[in-house]
C-alpha cells in the first residue's frame, strides 16, 4: 500500500501529497518524507536543506519567494502547528499556465503537503496564531539568486483568505516587485 496519496493540481508539477498515517490508541505515526516512495511515484527530489518558520500572529504573510537558476529550488511544504493558506504561482514565461496560481489549506490536522517545483513562486498566510511551517528545499540558499513577487499583485489576483484587514509583512516582502517587473524563469 502506498505511503502517500498524491493529487495533481491545475499547475503542471505542483502536487498535493498526503502522507498515510497509522493510528492507534496512542495517536498516530507517519512518514512525512520518503525519497524512495516519492521517486517510485515519479516525484523523487533530493532535498538538501530543511527550513522552519514560526509566525506568531494570524495573518502573517510570507512570500511570494523563489530562487533563480542555478539555485532554483523545489520545495516540499508542510504545516506542523496551526494552519496556513499555501500558494504556488507559475513564473515560467513559456508555460501555458504562466501567472496562474494554486492555493490550498495546509494544517497540522490535515497533514497535507504541497510540492512546489522550481519555476514557481511560493508564499503562505497564517490562519492561526503560533503557526509553524517546515519545508524542504532542493538547493542551498543563495542571496544573489533570491527573488520574489508582491503578494497583492493585481495581475495574479490571488484569493488570499480575509483573515485580517492587512497582512503582517516583512519590509522585504512589502518591497517585492510586481510580476511585470520581476526577474523570472
Amino acid at each position: 500500500m502506498p505511503k502517500f496519496e498524491v493529487t495533481a493540481t491545475s499547475l503542471e508539477g505542483v502536487r498535493v501529497i498526503t502522507p498515510r498515517a497509522f493510528e492507534d490508541d496512542r495517536g498516530w505515526f507517519m512518514e512525512a518524507y520518503s525519497l524512495s516512495q516519492l521517486d517510485s511515484l515519479g516525484m523523487g527530489t533530493t532535498f538538501v536543506q530543511d527550513n522552519q518558520s514560526l509566525s506568531r500572529q494570524v495573518g502573517t504573510l510570507r512570500g511570494l519567494h523563489y530562487q533563480l537558476p542555478p539555485f532554483a529550488q523545489d520545495k516540499l511544504v508542510r504545516c506542523v502547528t496551526g494552519r496556513i493558506w499555501d500558494v504556488a504561482v507559475d513564473i515560467r514565461r513559456r508555460s501555458p499556465t504562466f501567472g496562474q496560481w494554486f492555493g490550498l489549506e495546509l494544517s497540522a490536522a490535515n497533514r497535507r503537503q504541497l510540492l512546489v517545483p522550481a519555476g514557481f513562486a511560493h508564499g503562505f498566510m497564517t490562519l492561526e496564531p503560533d503557526t509553524e511551517v517546515i519545508y524542504k528545499v532542493s538547493a542551498d540558499y543563495s542571496e544573489p539568486h533570491d527573488a520574489g513577487l508582491r503578494w497583492d499583485d493585481p495581475s495574479l489576483a490571488i484569493d488570499w483568505p480575509p483573515t485580517v484587514a492587512a497582512p503582517v509583512l516583512s519590509d522585504r516582502d512589502r518591497a517585492l516587485p510586481l510580476l511585470s517587473a520581476a526577474t523570472l524563469f
